[in-house]
């Protein structure tokens, strides 16, 4: 589909009829649920792909066996060579792409948020290529990283190839997620609510219809080719006990805590390994030995952990073992990120909730008569919310996935204590996190671009009223004499910037004509600079209570002026354009 519509733009095939495309589906919502399908119909080929190719290669560590978390033994010398072979070539593969200047690549929050869905295709393979290289050589981390990368790599390329609007193409980018999630899961709903949480940042009634068209499309692909697990069969109880709710609440607090302590671990471990293993290719060989050496012990570390935790809901471990499983579990998916390696905790996370969640039946069963299952379900939602974000999401992906309605307001429960003590003792989830350590303030997929992209360089006017400061005010009365500006900008003879002006000034009769303008002019050298964005900007005037700035250069010379009333227009125009997005009235029909 990418590459007809790449034909359809460069090729010979009128523009016009590129045009009536884009015209049709900016004019008519009904052509954007069919992009939307479009889109997640490609989402769902790829976790198809993605999944037999990964399945495939995990014979390596077990032949005959494709799902490394539900082995019961592993054969050592597969257990080290095997990752740490896998580390080898991601590391070369890194030192490759660093040796070639290649950019860091944008995922779908980061892309959504920053650059209006904006999203590089080619990057995007390359990462799912490394996910699938990860997962592949059975490292502790899921698939879903590249599942939502390539799906909405491919809903924002047909938006750009279409030179749709900003708020489409990220709506795009969100139906690429909400497909690859979905289908990965078995979950649509869960799907659609992870781009809505996640990656769009936020609900819409309108939005609904193509994402949850674009998920189902997706869903359908991957039951057509038979890369799904069958549905999991578990006793579940038919009623909560009020006094059940309380312990429910203390074990999504516990549940943040966890995960909070698992992703402050993460980023630890890339400190350490970034200090002991000074070659950066070498990283991820390391890593990967580690991650066997844990896998000898028990090899449901290995890989996401999908198997292990269905086989946990079933089958619940006793205390101890659910301990030492999620101490394993874990330290090796803190070490694949630490070293390296390409990956998401989504899989992982629901797999610790589900071992949370026994540790602690096993503790409170003395006190009060609770089920087993109820605490494992609701410990997979709550450590997953902690860690991903988006407790919708989660609450509907844990009762799509283990088919138990009836306890909804148990895991609704666990999953807001969860999500409101992240928010009050760390504030981020597993991938807002890494964004903060890279020094962006992103909490989430609502588009903020704009406030970067809206520079006081594209804001400033050029056409100045300019004096050197050593004129008298009688002669600059006579240089503007029938024609006053509301500004004056001064400069030395240099053109550095000398001061602003307010034209009353020298109208005043208080001040004597011969009084030079730098002598009436407060000069404190605050100064705007063309790459300050339009939040720095309204922050500089609040700071000043001045009228105007002037803007200059990094060595002084005068570039333009700009008006604190101008920018709070313009602040303005952009908040209430974002408004109409976020509340889908762009989408209406």
């Amino acid at each position: 589909m990418t590459a007809l519509l790449d034909h359809l733009r460069t090729h010979k095939t009128p523009s016009r009829w590129l045009a009536a495309l884009r015209a049709l589906v900016r004019t008519d919502s009904l052509w954007l649920i069919v992009l939307a399908a479009i889109t997640g119909i490609l989402a769902g080929l790829a976790v198809s792909l993605i999944t037999f190719t990964t399945l495939l290669a995990h014979n390596m560590l077990a032949p005959g066996y494709k799902r490394l978390s539900g082995l019961e033994h592993v054969a050592p010398w597969r257990a080290l060579l095997v990752p740490a072979t896998g580390g080898l070539l991601l590391g070369l593969w890194h030192y490759a792409l660093q040796r070639h200047n290649r950019h860091r690549p944008v995922d779908p929050i980061e892309a959504n948020a920053l650059h209006g869905g904006r999203m590089s295709l080619r990057d995007s393979l390359i990462v799912t290529g490394q996910t699938i290289l990860s997962n592949g050589c059975g490292i502790s981390l899921g698939l879903e990283a590249g599942f939502s990368q390539i799906g909405s790599a491919f809903g924002s390329r047909i938006g750009r190839n279409l030179r749709m609007h900003r708020a489409d193409v990220r709506l795009l980018v969100g139906c690429g997620a909400a497909g690859a999630i979905g289908s990965a899961f078995d979950a649509p709903l869960a799907g659609a609510f992870y781009a809505f949480e996640l990656i769009i940042g936020s609900y819409a009634f309108p939005l609904l219809a193509p994402v949850a068209c674009a998920s189902l499309c997706a869903l359908a692909v991957v039951h057509l080719t038979g890369e799904t697990l069958p549905a999991i069969t578990m006793t579940i109880p038919q009623d909560v006990p009020p006094l059940a709710y309380p312990l429910l609440a203390v074990l999504g607090g516990i549940s943040a805590l966890i995960g909070v302590t698992l992703m402050k671990s993460a980023a630890y471990a890339e400190q350490v390994f970034a200090t002991c293993v000074r070659p950066v290719w070498l990283r991820p060989m390391v890593g990967g030995l580690l991650v066997g050496g844990l896998a000898i012990l028990s090899p449901t570390v290995l890989s996401s952990g999908h198997i292990a935790m269905r086989a946990g809901l079933v089958n619940p471990p006793l205390f101890w073992a659910a301990i030492g499983l999620l101490l394993l579990k874990a330290a090796a998916s803190t070490l694949s990120i630490g070293s390296g390696f390409r990956g998401g905790l989504f899989f992982a996370s629901l797999y610790l909730g589900v071992l949370t969640g026994a540790a602690f039946a096993s503790v409170v069963t003395p006190i009060m008569d609770i089920s087993l299952a109820l605490c494992t379900v609701a410990g997979m939602c709550a450590l997953a919310t902690a860690i991903i974000g988006g407790p919708l999401t989660m609450i509907l992906l844990t009762l799509e996935t283990t088919h138990s309605a009836n306890l909804t307001a148990a895991v609704a429960l666990t999953a807001l204590v969860a999500s409101f003590t992240v928010k009050r003792i760390f504030g981020y989830s597993f991938a807002t996190w890494r964004f903060h350590l890279r020094g962006e303030n992103i909490r989430s997929g609502v588009d903020v671009g704009w406030m970067r992209t809206l520079t006081v360089g594209r804001m400033m006017r050029t056409q100045l009223d300019l004096l050197d400061a050593s004129t008298t005010v009688a002669n600059a009365r006579t240089i503007f004499a029938g024609r006053m500006p509301r500004y004056i900008v001064l400069h030395d003879g240099y053109n550095h910037y000398a001061g602003l002006l307010e034209s009353n000034l020298i109208q005043s009769i208080a001040i004597a004509p011969d009084q030079p303008l730098a002598a009436i002019v407060d000069n404190d050298g605050e100064v705007l600079s063309p790459d300050y964005s339009i939040g720095h900007a309204v922050a500089a005037f609040e700071r000043t209570a001045r009228p105007a700035l002037a803007v200059t250069d990094k060595d002084g010379r005068i570039l333009g002026i700009l008006s604190e009333r101008y920018v709070l227009r313009r602040y303005a125009e952009e908040l209430e354009r974002t408004r109409r997005e976020l509340a889908g009235e762009k989408h209406g029909k």
